[in-house]
């Protein structure tokens, strides 16, 4: 698929199919994760893949019940690594270039899952503390988007986008 078309395919997928994601294609989306661009190629972020169902329950209720993300095969869990900012950053390292890293990898996700027929849904709405208990990290890591990944069970419901006026402002 070429790039643009991804782009126009993405839509946010709130119902998967039972079936599962081939290996390759995990793999394909973990490489393009670790191609996306970082604060100082510091890499300030972990991405955790959950496939048991039980920890995927206990992302659902940690989530305020988004019970799409059982569904999914595998849930993706980026989390911000401060501490591979904070000696190069500072405070701004801390508070903000490792959530964007994390959120930058999050979208090199996104589009590699459309690019192999997938779908997603990026989940900012959860509890991170509930969050962490569930991976098993500690305060070192803080989640900050999850990102379910399957087989759409749906056909996604088209959303208007603000028009470019709106939206473009040239200075």
């Amino acid at each position: 698929m070429q790039f643009f078309d991804v782009v126009r395919e993405r839509h946010s997928m709130r119902a998967y199919s039972a079936q599962p994601i081939e290996p390759a294609n995990l793999q394909q989306i973990l490489e393009t994760i670790n191609r996306a661009p970082s604060a100082g190629n510091l890499q300030a972020f972990e991405v955790y893949v959950v496939t048991d169902i039980q920890h995927k329950a206990a992302l659902v209720e940690a989530s305020y019940v988004q019970e799409f993300l059982a569904q999914a095969p595998l849930v993706l869990i980026f989390c911000a690594h401060a501490a591979r900012s904070a000696d190069r950053y500072g405070k701004r390292g801390i508070d903000l270039y490792s959530v964007q890293d994390a959120t930058i990898a999050c979208t090199f996700a996104m589009l590699s899952a459309t690019a192999l027929g997938l779908s997603t849904v990026w989940v900012g709405a959860f509890d991170e503390e509930a969050v962490r208990r569930i991976i098993g990290v500690s305060q070192a890591l803080r989640p900050v988007a999850m990102l379910p990944v399957g087989y759409a069970a749906a056909s996604p419901r088209l959303r208007p986008r603000r028009n470019l006026d709106d939206l473009v402002h040239q200075v």
